[in-house]
């Protein structure tokens, strides 16, 4: 009888110890497979570099994240119509962030590196908040379809509704949307 009540209270530990490691690791796999649905939905890299530049040019860092993750979900790419890197900017407006900034050095292969892209990027999105008149809409619209098409739709006083273009309108609330996640998910990543 007292063989059986102690091997009886031996299960019962040892059940419990099995049912808490259980626990354990079920919790331990579902934070890292949190994290991992996390980093596939809503990625996040060079937060070191995207705070830097949203710091230096005073643009709001979930904002870039935003616009970096319409673009290319942070991946170093080329598209078809030649737009290279996390930003996806064209060389055209390459040259012409070169020109508006100053710069005298730049090659395209420079846009496949994450640091002068984002800065290029970052650089190109405060020029268009300040054209116009920090209207986040109007500057996200003239990043996605150019500064010439948002003059013609109303420039700085342009609504989410008067966006002609399903593409573009689709774009900007895209980015609008995802920089609300990212400042909620990733706050202190990107210094909030």
């Amino acid at each position: 009888m007292k063989r059986r009540a102690r091997r009886r209270r031996r299960l019962l530990v040892a059940g419990g110890v099995g049912v808490v490691a259980v626990v354990v690791v079920v919790l331990g796999v579902s934070g890292a497979f949190d994290h991992v649905i996390k980093e596939l939905t809503l990625p996040l890299r060079h937060e070191d570099i995207i705070r830097q530049q949203a710091n230096d040019k005073d643009v709001d860092a979930s904002l870039i994240a935003g616009v970096i993750y319409a673009e290319s979900r942070f991946r170093d790419q080329t598209s078809r119509a030649g737009a290279r890197g996390l930003m996806q900017i064209t060389p055209t407006t390459a040259h012409e962030i070169e020109r508006l900034s100053g710069g005298t050095t730049f090659k395209l292969n420079d846009l496949s590196d994450p640091e002068i892209n984002i800065r290029y990027g970052t650089f190109y999105l405060s020029y268009l908040l300040e054209r116009f008149d920090g209207s986040e809409v109007a500057a996200l619209a003239a990043y996605h379809a150019g500064p010439s098409a948002v003059d013609e739709w109303g420039g700085s006083s342009l609504t989410i509704d008067e966006i002609p273009f399903d593409e573009t309108r689709d774009y900007v609330e895209e980015v609008l949307d995802k920089r609300q996640d990212y400042r909620r998910e990733y706050g202190q990543e990107l210094g909030y």
